[in-house]
């Protein structure tokens, strides 16, 4: 029996293997909030909403049926930020973590998990990759906790209440895990820039990719030493896209709403209010005010923005950035009549222009489909829905305020398109697919008439 089970796990595929290892995070995340302590006293938390807040603590998304500053006591939101932990990080990078503490050998099998769980293409160097995703992540999390306590102490008068607001802010800011213990969001902190520049920071350092920041540090060692470095394709084009989505979402926000929620703000309000909820999108999921107050255009640009998502090799989730980026630039070649596409001096693979149009497809019929399921299942409003769903695929967390209202169906709905959000397109799609075998013969081809 033993063996059978040894033989199975042999026999899955990498993608098949690190959804499993996701599935065991949520379940001991699941576990973890059922203890009665994580609950404040007299606070019951059914089945269905534990389930939930699990999949969204795993995926780091931050939607939730239940208030967390009323339904946790502080040892939940601690246990929240370990969860945040797990899913922002990567279980095969604390796994790798806790192999290396072991001192157990990362073998060829290992590799390739970490390969497949941060959407990486080589096997050489991943030990080193994981190393520095959590040395930069535990020094990115404790700077900002220790910031933020320090300001939020001016709030809170009482240290350890200070602490506790920077500690999870912080953690929650950097996963991009997008829960809140203030039982309002960012809204208290709305005129409070300090904040809102150290949490956006904090977003970006974990939304813009592990390898991205890999990269800046050994910019910054290389400079030191007065020696040359070139980044790679991937951070100049995930770095060129996230900072240019991000400021586009900022204009596009001040100018759809300067008529309508802008209206009667001073510059810098407005400004901040944009700039802060454009950097939401990316997948940090907190907000400085009701996003349902915005005008349709707006609310319609947000949802395009959550289902973009963060970059790959990160926290976030969406079709991620660059998979937007190539789909772009594939569209502009093929209207130029160009068969390749030429960026930075470089060519990109065919294969990865393939695999960033079947990830847009599927997430695109995944969405579609979702969005008619909960129109027949739900009595909110299809722009609710939509945004709805855009926030959970993207694991962003932003809610036009119907999450607690979801059915139990609206709710697994859900709470599917959150784990496929965090486990990626890729590796979905991937687990879906059977073992290749080359055929041994071929059709004769015929064209078919596009357009």
């Amino acid at each position: 029996m033993r063996r059978n089970w040894k033989h199975r796990i042999r026999q899955m595929s990498s993608a098949q293997i690190i959804v499993g290892f996701y599935l065991t995070a949520v379940t001991v995340g699941f576990l973890l909030l059922s203890i009665p302590a994580a609950l404040k006293p007299g606070v019951e938390l059914d089945l269905i909403n534990r389930l939930f807040i699990a999949v969204s603590a795993v995926s780091v998304t931050g939607l939730t049926p239940v208030s967390t500053a009323e339904t946790f006591s502080t040892f939940g939101y601690f246990i929240l930020a370990f969860i945040f932990q797990i899913g922002g990080i990567g279980v095969m990078t604390l796994s790798t973590f806790i192999w290396l503490l072991i001192g157990k050998k990362i073998g060829l099998k290992e590799r390739q998990l970490i390969m497949m769980d941060h959407n990486q293409s080589k096997l050489s160097g991943l030990v080193n990759l994981m190393r520095n995703v959590l040395l930069l992540i535990f020094a990115i999390e404790a700077i900002g906790a220790l910031v933020l306590t320090l300001h939020f102490h001016q709030y809170y008068l009482d240290w350890k209440e200070a602490f506790l607001h920077g500690f999870f802010s912080s953690i929650s800011a950097t996963t991009n895990a997008g829960f809140d213990i203030t039982g309002a969001s960012f809204v208290p902190y709305a005129n409070d820039y300090f904040v809102q520049v150290v949490t956006v920071l904090l977003i970006t350092l974990g939304a813009i990719g592990f390898p991205v920041l890999i990269e800046v540090k050994h910019f910054f060692l290389k400079r030191k030493e007065k020696r040359k470095f070139q980044f790679s394709l991937f951070a100049k084009l995930t770095s060129i896209m996230f900072l240019a989505l991000l400021a586009v979402g900022t204009l596009l926000i001040l100018l759809l709403e300067q008529n309508a929620f802008m209206a009667g703000k001073s510059w810098h309000e407005a400004f901040f209010y944009a700039f802060f909820q454009s950097a939401a999108t990316r997948s940090g999921g907190v907000a400085t005010m009701d996003v349902s107050e915005f005008t349709l255009p707006t609310l319609l640009i947000m949802s395009a923005m959550m289902f973009i998502g963060a970059s790959p090799s990160s926290v976030g989730g969406g079709i991620r950035t660059t998979t937007f980026a190539l789909n772009i630039l594939f569209l502009f070649y093929y209207a130029r009549g160009s068969k390749t596409i030429k960026i930075f001096r470089r060519e990109i693979h065919e294969d990865d222009i393939t695999k960033s149009v079947a990830v847009s497809m599927f997430a695109i019929i995944i969405c579609s489909t979702s969005v008619i399921i909960l129109t027949i299942t739900e009595s909110f409003s299809l722009t609710e829905i939509i945004f709805e769903v855009c926030s959970a695929f993207g694991t962003t967390g932003l809610s036009m305020g119907i999450t607690s209202g979801l059915s139990d169906v609206g709710k697994i709905l859900i709470i599917i398109l959150m784990f496929i959000g965090r486990i990626g397109m890729l590796v979905f799609i991937l687990m879906l697919r059977r073992p290749k075998t080359e055929p041994d013969y071929h059709y004769p081809k015929e064209r078919i008439i596009i357009g």
